[in-house]
């Protein structure tokens, strides 16, 4: 999209899917059929729009910032969109209160089933309302380049479609790479999004689980900020970078896992231990992400960014739709699903050790510049 139609449109067209998947999910039919077929309609139109939003941060970087600002924008730009995330985990269990309190759901009282169904509304309301604003604020203003390109590479030419794809799924680094984002950060997705699920059995509340959420994302975007900032300052560490964050991320999903079977391990099972190890690998995971992107762009130049970083998403969604699937048929213990961690940290940081990392579009911006 971003390389047919340019940012502008672009952004128009995401933000306006999300305008009306949010629209739908408001529209108050009595008829229950009649509103679950709305709220999967917006839904479905909002997962379209999703994507393109998570790929246009190394496209908008480039576009607008200079190589020793790029790291630094692509980290903003793509983890602050993980802060809706961080919010969510806030405010499902502040705003709606849940029935765990109860011995069985079907004690749950009319007038309380009732004020849950209001509680919902309101925050439907109040996300189509942001959504609202947002694109208004893009309709307004939101330029697709600025007057000049500042730097070599934002005003070369890039490949197209047919010889982006070609090139990509023929390139093993590229390959390589692709898979120790995807693995990892798919099968993160899906757990820490029944996160209250996995943490029941060790008796941590629904909302003791969304602040661990709230934090791992929070401390995630501030390290991964840092991290970029320190690639846009020393460049050229992109790949140690990574290598640091995922042996983190390894040792911390290790420790949650072995903590989870304190009964064999007889490792301390406390809330401190629960939250410290959650939060550490979402904040070893969640900054991995911007620095991922930035080593996806230099790898396959001059292919556009759109089209790198729109391939290890869907990568990714398909992995952690595949863990999903299963989490279906074995549901009812979940420790196979916190093994899946360490065991996808591991293999993704065996993946960055064999990489063979190199710079092109940062080699044509310096030398030409020169």
């Amino acid at each position: 999209c971003f390389f047919i139609l340019g940012l502008r449109v672009t952004v128009l067209l995401t933000s306006s899917l999300m305008v009306l998947g949010a629209g739908l999910r408001c529209v108050p039919v009595s008829d229950l059929e009649i509103r679950k077929k709305l709220i999967h309609g917006g839904q479905l139109l909002n997962g379209l729009a999703g994507p393109t939003v998570m790929n246009a941060a190394p496209f908008l970087s480039t576009t607008w910032f200079s190589p020793d600002e790029r790291a630094t924008a692509t980290a903003i730009a793509s983890l602050l969109n993980y802060l809706g995330a961080a919010g969510a985990f806030l405010v499902g269990p502040l705003v709606v209160p849940s029935p765990n309190g109860t011995s069985h759901l079907l004690l749950v009282s009319q007038s309380n089933t009732e004020h849950m169904k209001d509680r919902i509304e309101a925050v439907l309301y109040a996300e189509f309302g942001m959504v609202s604003l947002i694109f208004s604020a893009a309709l307004a203003y939101f330029p697709s380049r600025p007057p000049f390109p500042p730097s070599v590479a934002a005003a070369s030419q890039r490949l197209s479609y047919r010889r982006s794809f070609c090139r990509l799924l023929s390139n093993f680094r590229f390959l390589m790479i692709a898979l120790a984002y995807a693995i990892p950060l798919g099968v993160f997705s899906g757990w820490s999004g029944v996160l209250d699920l996995i943490l029941t059995p060790v008796h941590v509340s629904q909302v003791d689980a969304g602040w661990i959420g709230f934090w791992s994302i929070v401390g995630g975007c501030v390290v991964g900020i840092a991290m970029a900032r320190f690639a846009d300052f020393i460049r050229g560490m992109l790949k140690f970078i990574l290598l640091l964050l995922l042996s983190g991320a390894t040792l911390a999903s290790t420790w949650f896992t072995l903590t989870c079977l304190s009964s064999v391990t007889h490792l301390p099972l406390t809330t401190a231990t629960l939250y410290t190890s959650c939060i550490l690998l979402g904040i070893f995971l969640n900054s991995s992400v911007p620095i991922f992107f930035e080593l996806f762009v230099e790898t396959v130049y001059p292919v556009p960014e759109g089209i790198t970083c729109g391939v290890v998403t869907f990568l990714s969604n398909v992995f952690m739709g595949v863990l999903l699937f299963f989490l279906t048929f074995y549901h009812t213990e979940f420790s196979w699903f916190n093994w899946c961690l360490p065991g996808s940290c591991l293999l993704s940081l065996l993946l960055i050790l064999c990489f063979r990392e190199s710079y092109d579009r940062l080699y044509l911006d310096v030398v030409v510049s020169v």
